[in-house]
């Protein structure tokens, strides 16, 4: 703790003395949040939190279940939480897992088989920033070293360290699983179960329930996905400043050491410098990625440092995948 206090002390010393580089560090992880994070995942979050609220997650899973379940062997609202990793990106992985698991709508085990590989940076954020930032000609080598792996890899756990998690169908429901929605008895509304031989008033007082649950489902959604956003652009803000650090001790910015901190921002700082190492920091996600996971998943009781080895396992083997590509094809590697 008397560790902790000195250093936290001497980042406050330093942005009293050095206000103009300290402001100029948490005004790029501002901007970065603004510019680039908000847009690529507020929309997200906040659909995927009514899905959750409205346990519409098993209906959404259904487009690739019928893949995804004789590979993965699981159930439909551990699929859709694979999907919303995988497609929206950090931290919408850990937030659905913990979506999902808060709400029972998936056991301890899943959560924790979803962490360990579905917690990605996102297609988007990857194709249209780290990319055209690292100059990259090729796209499909670098989608599979940054989502391919981690796909494989989670195929490989669920056939090993996850393997007693119950094959689909084989299990009994899960506590809020597929349950209806309140005020609903066996997928119909309470009101037209016990009229449904009236006039139409019951129907009316279903259709006006109906609404009256969409439209919580979408307030409490958007209310959590602006918190969640906030938390995120502190974070960034935070993890950005840490630079200032480094840069007053050697008198220059230590662009390595940045995507360690914090990757969107580091990533800006090092530039095509070191295209490998970049790679390879986004495989891991950096201390700011692993303090938002924690975010999401603290209050629970899934562990994070479960997730920070898995993600250390995750980087060693995209390693390995750019070693293999240089021995079979240098010709083409990191192009």
């Amino acid at each position: 703790m008397r560790l902790l206090t000195v250093m936290f002390l001497l980042l406050l010393g330093c942005i009293l003395t050095h206000s103009g580089l300290a402001l100029s560090y948490a005004a790029m992880g501002l901007g970065l949040w603004f510019e680039k994070m908000i847009p690529s995942l507020l929309p997200f979050m906040m659909l995927s939190g009514i899905m959750v609220r409205l346990r519409l997650t098993d209906k959404a899973a259904m487009l690739v279940y019928p893949i995804v379940r004789p590979l993965m062997k699981v159930r439909k609202n551990v699929c859709y939480a694979m999907l919303m990793g995988f497609l929206c990106g950090f931290p919408m992985g850990a937030r659905v897992v913990d979506d999902l698991y808060g709400r029972q709508m998936i056991d301890r085990r899943e959560a924790e088989y979803l962490l360990a590989f579905c917690n990605n940076i996102g297609p988007v954020y990857f194709c249209s920033f780290v990319l055209p930032l690292l100059g990259r000609r090729l796209v499909w080598p670098y989608l599979f070293g940054m989502y391919g792996i981690p796909l494989l890899y989670g195929m490989a756990l669920r056939y090993t360290r996850f393997r007693d998690i119950p094959l689909p169908g084989k299990n009994l429901p899960l506590p809020g699983e597929n349950l209806p929605l309140p005020g609903e008895e066996g997928g119909r509304p309470a009101a037209l179960v016990a009229c449904e031989d009236k006039s139409g008033l019951a129907k009316s007082h279903s259709g006006a329930r109906f609404w009256e649950k969409l439209l919580e489902a979408v307030d409490g959604s958007v209310q959590a996905s602006v918190r969640s956003m906030l938390s995120l652009g502190g974070y960034m803000i935070l993890f950005n400043l840490l630079n200032l650090v480094p840069h007053l001790l050697f008198g220059r910015p230590v662009a390595p050491l940045s995507p360690l901190l914090e990757i969107t921002g580091g990533l800006k700082l090092l530039g095509d410098a070191f295209p490998l190492y970049s790679l390879l920091a986004l495989s891991f996600g950096g201390l700011s990625c692993i303090a938002q996971t924690y975010s999401c998943i603290g209050d629970s009781d899934l562990s994070i440092s479960d997730y920070i080895l898995h993600k250390v396992v995750l980087t060693l083997l995209c390693g390995l995948f750019y070693l293999g590509w240089f021995l079979l094809l240098p010709g083409s590697f990191l192009r």
